[in-house]
């Protein structure tokens, strides 16, 4: 599919930032069934808050844990499905009241439905927030009539039709965000302005960087954004079948062994963080890979103004936490990725016509776990 213009995938990373104006007004609208869940759990002291989900829908959790974390006061960590479906003793090992947050498009892969399940049979006390793109998913249905469990929809249109998640990880993140504190609402509107900057302005030169070919593109981020950089990476990587490879690490963590990836056909995105004291290190990256590989090697992106040659600064997000602004920096790599699988012609909404790979995971078998 030479002409990405015809991939249903296209469309839809163009098509999210109206997607989060309708999730703020929908958030809002139901802000107070909302609060009725989560507000009593929220304030216990000994919650712990387990962000859960796999593949992309793991990286939703990766990127907003850190301002989740921030905003409560809690103790929030990343729990892959994966991990917590071949390791749930070890997962819930501590018998505390918990706050699993399922993040899935479909809710029909068997490691979220199992997840779910596991936690209720190994903790005591444990609720479920359920965000999906399904309202007919099993995950959706399974939990919806629940005591224990909130079921949150995303709009419509954010079950990607297409193999690679975009929309569904944008809205979920957003939805996340706000449900737990991190920012109010309406800052959807603001990102969805600048998402939109991205898409009718800065295309033609995401497509420039694609059309280059690049061998190795890395993506490197702190906080959130190292999060967001683990899912940039994979988008590059499922979008091209694998021909071309991708890279995350953290702003520091690269140095550490990671960095010896790099060579001549190598280019670097680095998302700059805003706040002032974490920026230093993404801005030493940014020096230091640049004098290994050239200014125009190395792309750095912001919501902050930066005073940096070869930078690209989103409007109207000086203010907005990092995590938020995610949302924005994920379409550019949304965009090298579908640019960079056209022109290696392959079909952008299925870049595995054998069926290597699937959209919903196939060949699970779950094994019960004994009491």
């Amino acid at each position: 599919m030479g002409n990405y213009q015809e991939a249903v995938t296209y469309t839809e990373v163009c098509d999210q930032y109206p997607k989060w104006r309708v999730l703020a007004q929908d958030l809002k609208d139901n802000a107070k069934k909302h609060e009725a869940f989560l507000a009593p759990l929220l304030a216990k002291k000994d919650l712990r808050i387990v962000l859960t989900g796999a593949g992309t829908s793991a990286f939703v959790g990766e990127t907003a844990a850190p301002a989740i974390a921030r905003a409560t006061g809690r103790r929030v960590e990343v729990v892959a499905t994966t991990t917590i479906v071949s390791n749930p003793r070890e997962s819930f090992a501590q018998d505390v009241p918990t706050l699993v947050v399922s993040f899935a498009r479909s809710g029909n892969s068997p490691e979220s439905l199992a997840a779910t399940k596991l936690a209720d049979q190994c903790l005591s006390e444990v609720y479920h927030l359920v965000l999906t793109c399904a309202p007919e998913g099993e995950l959706a249905v399974g939990r919806k009539d629940k005591d224990n469990s909130l079921v949150v929809l995303m709009p419509e249109g954010s079950n990607d039709k297409g193999f690679a998640m975009t929309s569904s990880f944008t809205c979920m993140l957003l939805s996340c965000l706000v449900l737990l504190g991190a920012g109010e609402a309406d800052l959807l509107n603001r990102v969805a302005d600048a998402a939109e900057y991205v898409v009718n302005e800065k295309q033609e030169d995401i497509k420039a960087l694609a059309d280059k070919l690049p061998k190795r593109v890395v993506y490197l981020g702190s906080g959130s954004l190292h999060g967001l950089a683990h899912e940039a990476g994979l988008k590059f990587l499922e979008l091209t079948a694998g021909d071309h490879v991708s890279f995350y690490e953290s702003s520091m963590g690269f140095r550490h062994g990671p960095k010896a990836v790099i060579d001549e056909t190598t280019q670097c995105f680095v998302f700059v963080s805003s706040d002032p004291y974490t920026r230093q290190y993404d801005l030493d990256i940014v020096n230091e890979l640049r004098g290994n590989l050239g200014t125009d090697a190395v792309l750095a992106l912001a919501g902050k103004e930066l005073d940096l040659e070869n930078a690209w600064v989103w409007p109207g997000l000086a203010d907005v936490p990092d995590a938020f602004v995610a949302a924005v920096h994920v379409i550019v790599a949304q965009f090298m990725g579908v640019f960079t699988s056209a022109a290696l012609d392959k079909n952008v909404d299925n870049p595995f016509p054998a069926g290597d790979v699937n959209r919903v995971v196939q060949g699970v078998i779950i094994h019960e776990l004994e009491d």
